[in-house]
């Protein structure tokens, strides 16, 4: 079954935007999606009938509150199909989540010396935790490269494996060149040399299946706002044994047991790693998100974006000064694409794009190590989601021209 794409986009107020005096063709859904009318109405409905705050108040309200902040937490975890919803801690996102595991779990048993591997195609989300952890505590960054094809050199990464790193961090897809990453072959092969996994599924979530049973992830972050979700709203997911060696990160209300003068002791997880008042109605409209995606289906959306890729690319391939990154096929990547034009800065190619009401973006994206290994300062992403359309991919190749033009 395919995406009826004029209903969904009918879901989207935004949609109807006009920009500049053009239809808004909005193709920056790698940065953040937009809303469906779904989630602004979970949003609205919580602030206008049960806002409170949670698990504090024996009134109405909080129990109402607090109810449905467990609901999206019991809603993520079937998401992912992880074993138990206490497994879940909620975040304000993925870089959060990340850095709860860099300095929950990593930071207090790393030592002078140990090995932290990451790839070179990771985002910065995904890079600068470990650099911070791992210079306070006299560790190593090791990097798996990638193959000119855009691929993880999964040769090098067995060998890096052997050194034994305390971690294994991996994007699910990459940002910029649109990767889908082997990840059941990198967690089997990670294991094997007993080291742990977090697994960054910013890319993945809602436009690729996540099941961390069947993954064996350590653990697994992503953002509400990539999937039609609101922002500040996040999770991570951390296999049970893991969750147990994990430290409190903040401290505050909500997270301990017990305190006294001197001392205090904690809350079972996930409560003991949410500090302080909690996101409820992000954590509600992210509930309202998940429910549209699988509403559509995960299997569809991927087709939609998988078509709307290839359509782009063939496209693409034939603008004179293009240079496309990532790999050609669309079975080894996502519904996004980098290219640059020859001679135009990304930055002059977005603005131009801009005045036919198309946005996209440019830059390094938040992943300069890898733009150093293309070679290129900055790159022009299009990224797409379940509301876009042919029309609007043609049109951003026929913007090309313009951009042409205005440079010649």
């Amino acid at each position: 079954m395919s995406v009826p794409t004029e209903a969904v986009r009918a879901e989207f107020p935004i949609l109807q935007r006009a920009i500049h005096g053009h239809p808004l063709a909005y193709l920056d859904n790698a940065s953040t999606t937009q809303k469906p009318k779904a989630v602004i109405e979970a949003f609205t409905e919580f602030w206008s009938r049960s806002n409170a705050n949670i698990h504090r108040g024996v009134y109405q309200l909080s129990e109402e509150a607090s109810d449905a902040y467990e609901q999206a937490r019991s809603r993520v975890a079937c998401f992912l199909n992880a074993p138990e919803a206490s497994q879940v801690i909620f975040t304000r996102g993925t870089t959060e989540s990340i850095n709860l595991a860099a300095y929950a779990w990593a930071r207090p048993r790393l030592q002078p010396d140990d090995r932290i591997l990451l790839t070179e195609m990771e985002h910065h989300s995904n890079q600068v935790p470990w650099q911070v952890v791992a210079q306070e505590r006299g560790a190593q960054l090791d990097y798996v490269p990638i193959l000119d094809s855009g691929v993880l050199d999964l040769e090098v990464l067995q060998t890096l494996l052997c050194r034994r790193p305390k971690l294994l961090a991996v994007t699910a897809i990459s940002n910029v060149l649109g990767t889908i990453n082997p990840l059941p072959e990198i967690i089997a092969l990670a294991h094997k040399h007993e080291v742990p996994v977090l697994v960054d599924a910013a890319q993945a979530v809602g436009r690729f299946p996540l099941d961390v049973r069947a993954l064996g992830c350590d653990f697994l972050a992503f953002s509400g706002h990539k999937v039609y979700g609101p922002t500040g709203i996040g999770a991570l997911y951390v296999q049970a044994d893991r969750l147990a060696e994990m430290q409190p990160w903040q401290g505050g209300g909500g997270m301990i047991s017990r305190v006294s003068r001197e001392r205090s002791t904690w809350a079972e997880a996930p409560a003991k790693f949410e500090a302080g008042t909690p996101p409820v109605a992000e954590a509600v409209g992210l509930n309202a998100a998940l429910d549209f995606v699988e509403r559509w289906g995960i299997a569809e959306i991927q087709q939609h974006e998988r078509d709307l890729t290839d359509l782009a690319l063939g496209l693409l391939v034939e603008e004179p000064g293009v240079t496309l990154f990532g790999p050609s096929s669309t079975d080894q990547r996502s519904g996004l694409i980098s290219f640059a034009l020859e001679g135009v800065h990304p930055h002059d190619v977005a603005q131009i794009l801009d005045e036919s009401g198309i946005a996209v973006r440019a830059g390094h994206h938040c992943a300069q190590v890898l733009h150093e290994r293309l070679q290129v300062p900055a790159t022009v992403r299009m990224s797409f989601g379940i509301y876009n359309t042919d029309e609007e991919v043609r049109r951003t190749q026929q913007a090309l021209a313009q951009v042409r033009e205005v440079f010649a």
